[in-house]
């Protein structure tokens, strides 16, 4: 690594540092000298009081007691969304018949909000804990879904080609070419549901929730605690680019093997590839022998 790159990464480090304490900063001069410049920051409270009220919190039991259900209940319901997108994705890319009956039902479902979902989920289910992983899992799902179908049908046929005429069979295209080279779009979706995860989540936990950072930070509004209601807001930004961060930092890991462009080199991905999350993994690389057109062919329709 050169000199100058190396000033230029730590410059990018000092800026991520210094932004957030320079909007913490101007939030704590607006609220302390009470501000009413059309919005109003009288009854907001300062930093300094969110920061003591975060402290309390910590030394409690509850606040780590609400960690562990909402993380629990992201788990489940993330896990489900990610197996469930994955196969299904797959399978509307890869099959015209699995096309032809979960496409159409996809495309209804879809724009429905997740948390509009929640009285089907009382209705359906028994607990209010099954309800909000449902809520969870619906609300990821469809993100994962839609990237893996994206990210398969983009991915240059002459692989699967190859494989089969060397005598290997579907089930090794799909586990040897596919789902490999779909990777890095499935990490995209996978990157993109766990953000729309916690989202809903937190909605669904002030709606019908028991225990949870969104029911805690609830009941901190209707008793008019707004120091609470921010050190949940915050508990809930931490949790969200934690995980976020931790699916991105995996995609990375697992798609370590596919060719990187060259540092400072900036690439354009497909256009079916959902991979926008891991901009150094292409969605799959192309032979040496295919021409550069090849590249972008249209995406190919489902096989039977």
């Amino acid at each position: 690594m050169s000199a100058g790159s190396g000033a230029v990464g730590a410059g990018r480090r000092l800026v991520r540092v210094a932004s957030p304490l320079a909007a913490l900063g101007v939030w704590q001069l607006l609220t302390s000298y009470d501000v009413e410049l059309w919005l109003r920051f009288q009854q907001f409270p300062t930093v300094v009081e969110v920061a003591a009220a975060l402290g309390d919190r910590i030394g409690t039991e509850a606040y780590w007691q609400d960690l562990g259900h909402s993380l629990r209940r992201i788990a489940v319901g993330f896990l489900l969304a990610a197996v469930l997108g994955v196969a299904a994705g797959t399978a509307v890319a890869r099959s015209r018949w699995a096309a032809d009956v979960l496409g159409p039902l996809v495309e209804v479902v879809r724009p429905i909000p997740a948390i509009a979902l929640v009285p089907v989920a009382i209705l359906l289910l028994p607990t209010n804990e099954q309800g909000i992983v449902f809520i969870t899992c619906a609300a990821a799902l469809f993100p994962v879904l839609v990237s893996t179908r994206h990210a398969v049908r983009a991915l240059d046929p002459v692989w699967e080609e190859a494989v089969l005429t060397l005598g290997g069979s579907r089930a090794r295209v799909l586990f040897s070419v596919v789902l490999p080279g779909a990777l890095p779009g499935i990490f995209g979706g996978l990157s993109v549901g766990i953000g729309v995860s916690w989202i809903c989540v937190i909605s669904a936990e002030m709606i019908s929730g028991e225990y949870g950072v969104g029911y805690r930070t609830w009941q901190d509004y209707t008793v008019v605690d707004y120091p609470g209601v921010f050190v949940g807001m915050a508990t809930i930004g931490a949790l969200g680019w934690l995980t976020s961060t931790a699916v991105e930092a995996l995609g990375r890991r697992v798609t370590a093997w596919l060719p990187r462009p060259a540092t400072g080199v900036r690439t354009s991905g497909t256009a079916g590839s959902a991979g926008a999350a891991l901009p150094a993994a292409p969605s799959a690389a192309p032979p040496p022998s295919t021409s550069p057109s090849a590249v972008r062919r249209p995406e190919k329709e489902p096989v039977p």
